[in-house]
């Protein structure tokens, strides 16, 4: 059985705990800070919660990764001052789930995430993005971990 939870990346040296529980996610372990005030956490699945929320209430930017069962990943982020956009990684294993694939698409997804690194301070890689929008992997975080590098966040070591 996959992962089905989620991962959860925000530039903030605040205790996330109060924020996060007002934003909805719940069951959060951390999972690491790996550079830059940058903390990563790993997130139960949940439908009632709010990357936007968090964002706001800590003006911090927020990216997250939610998977289902290790074969897909959501992507949805927001940053403060701009909207909230998404996308999906393996799409081909979304499309063997039914998922709608014109709802999340490449080049959209790619402009939204380049211009959420920059407004996060970040240098990212439109054409490793890309490959992280379009490519397959036996397991969604594989292609996770590309976009986390892609959109120029530390890696953790």
């Amino acid at each position: 059985m996959g992962n089905s939870g989620g991962t959860l990346t925000i530039r903030t040296g605040a205790d996330l705990r109060g924020f996060m529980e007002r934003a909805g996610f719940t069951d959060a372990e951390d999972a690491g800070s790996p550079a830059d005030g940058w903390q990563v956490v790993e997130v139960a699945a949940s439908e009632a919660r709010s990357v936007a929320d968090l964002a706001r209430s800590t003006g911090a930017p927020v990216l997250l990764v939610s998977y289902l069962d290790s074969d897909v990943g959501f992507v949805e982020a927001a940053a403060p001052g701009s909207r909230t956009w998404q996308a999906l990684l393996d799409r081909a294993a979304a499309e063997d789930y039914g998922i709608p694939l014109e709802q999340f698409p490449v080049e959209q997804a790619v402009k939204d995430a380049m211009s959420w690194a920059l407004a996060a301070g970040l240098t990212p890689d439109e054409e490793r993005a890309r490959r992280a929008f379009t490519g397959s992997a036996v397991f969604a975080e594989d292609l996770a971990s590309l976009l986390v590098a892609a959109l120029g966040l530390p890696v953790p070591g």
